[in-house]
């Protein structure tokens, strides 16, 4: 079986499923070097000239062969051309009809609080609802990632159509990756999300990067209550909607309840750092999982406290600029790297830094060291 992984950046899910032994093909924007190393690769960057869509994607797919269809972000947002690329072939992961359901927010955020979850009030696009007072207000996407396009509500402006407002929850951003097969799942781990960190050229609310695991985790009453909460919000949406393969759940950590602000049913960025960690072969519980039924036989529990932290930080361009010699990068500890000089458009993508260390502290200062030296071989 021949697999195409098709997304906007998919070296990570790409690696995994070489380690495992699987017959790939990648096909994203970037076409990296380290994932062309790794794979049999085509890129909207360097193959098709092309900016990165998820028509463009699909184009460019018509022209490869393949037998079924692994996805990552943004595709989740897209599933009709998800359902155009797999062209009637298998695809491992959730369908476009369940990719559909649970990007539903309205019924996704009726559904948990049915179900008893804590979740932010949300007022979508042509609701009649006033904004309560007293509270501040997000404005975010209905088409979501990666944090793009979230900001504060000014009290002046509302939002047009294609955005959704809601209760902004003060607390710390994680997520969380299980992977399911359609009644039951098993939680693969727990991560902080580093969100808007100037050191790696990020703004705002933009996503870049994680540690794993969640600081928390190192006190065991915490960490239980949290894994607990978490256990129960992945069984309930992975039965609500039929989730298979490897999914992620974004939340904000407030005094140790969990606020779910999204499902991405997919593989997530953080997924790597468990694969690292744990020695999980993530690709192949993604594969196992979605065509067999089968899960795991693994306890969170059992390692979440082990006191050692992996953690992954990308790394934006803060200017136009060139990326420099970068054939000793895979050797530093740096994935998806840019070829020796490529264009680094700014805002973009740079790079991504991998490091591992005895504390969330160390963890951290190391990824924002490293992200320093190669900012200094860019900028000078």
């Amino acid at each position: 079986m021949r697999i195409l992984i098709v997304g906007l950046s998919v070296r990570a899910m790409a690696e995994s499923a070489v380690h495992s032994g699987y017959n790939i093909i990648a096909l994203d924007a970037f076409g990296d070097q380290d994932l062309r190393a790794a794979a049999e690769t085509r890129s909207l960057l360097h193959d098709y000239h092309s900016p990165y869509s998820p028509a463009a994607l699909y184009k460019a797919s018509r022209q490869l062969s393949f037998d079924s269809v692994a996805y990552t972000a943004n595709l989740e947002n897209h599933p009709l051309t998800l359902s155009r690329i797999a062209g009637g072939r298998r695809i491992i992961g959730n369908s476009p009809k369940v990719v559909r359901s649970v990007r539903r927010w309205s019924a996704l955020f009726s559904d948990l609080r049915k179900s008893g979850f804590a979740v932010p009030e949300t007022i979508f696009p042509k609701e009649s609802r006033r904004i309560g007072s007293g509270r501040r207000w997000l404005v975010k996407p209905l088409l979501s990632g990666g944090g793009y396009g979230i900001a504060f509500l000014p009290s002046e402006i509302l939002p047009k159509n294609q955005f959704m407002l809601q209760e902004y929850v003060p607390g710390k951003p994680c997520s969380a990756s299980f992977v399911a097969n359609g009644r039951e799942c098993v939680l693969l781990g727990v991560t902080e999300q580093l969100i808007g960190m100037r050191q790696f050229g990020s703004h705002g609310f933009r996503y870049c990067g994680n540690i794993l695991p969640f600081p928390e985790a190192l006190d065991p009453d915490k960490c239980n209550i949290v894994l607990a909460q978490l256990n129960r919000l992945a069984a309930n949406v992975t039965r609500q909607y039929g989730l298979t393969g490897v999914n992620g759940i974004d939340f904000i950590l407030c005094d140790h309840q969990v606020w779910p602000i999204e499902i991405n049913p997919r593989y997530s960025a953080s997924m790597e750092l468990m694969e690292k960690a744990y020695g999980l072969p993530v690709f192949h519980l993604h594969v196992q999982s979605a065509l067999e039924g089968s899960l795991p036989d693994f306890k969170l529990e059992a390692v979440v406290k082990s006191g050692t932290f992996f953690g992954k930080a990308i790394l934006f361009a803060e200017k136009e600029a060139v990326a420099p010699d970068t054939q000793d990068w895979a050797a530093c500890g740096i994935r998806d790297i840019p070829a020796s000089g490529e264009r680094l458009p700014h805002g973009g993508p740079v790079c991504t830094v991998l490091a591992n260390r005895p504390t969330y502290e160390e963890t951290l200062n190391e990824l924002v060291r490293r992200a320093r030296i190669i900012k200094e071989q860019i900028y000078g």
